[in-house]
């Protein structure tokens, strides 16, 4: 099976101040569903609050995230499933439950994953 990722960009999510506990429901809902249909490999949000650092290969950290790259933040869903037709159907639960368009992308092959 192939692991996709299914994400926004946390300021694609717009909806009223009162809808928040439906959004965060539905969200979980679809969540949940994939767990018990045995396809959820991991999912949450990015802590915005938390700055960034590089770690480099002889360990020097470094504050900031790489130079001229978008911040990634929003919300990401890795799902494994047999088809990327699956995979489309389930960026459109999470579509509906976050009132906001999703970005699927596929995973290389990993034979060690």
């Amino acid at each position: 099976m192939t692991k996709y990722l299914i994400s926004f960009p946390g300021e694609a999510m717009v909806f009223p101040a009162e809808d928040f506990q439906a959004v965060a429901d539905d969200a979980h809902a679809v969540v949940e569903a994939a767990r018990q249909a045995g396809v959820y490999v991991f999912g949450g949000g990015v802590n915005e609050d938390v700055e960034p650092v590089r770690v480099a290969a002889d360990g020097t950290i470094t504050p900031g995230g790489y130079p001229d790259r978008t911040v990634p933040n929003g919300g990401y869903l890795v799902l494994e499933v047999p088809t990327r037709k699956e995979a489309e159907e389930w960026a459109a639960k999470v579509a509906k439950a976050c009132r906001c368009a999703q970005e699927l992308r596929e995973f290389q092959y990993d034979p060690a994953s």
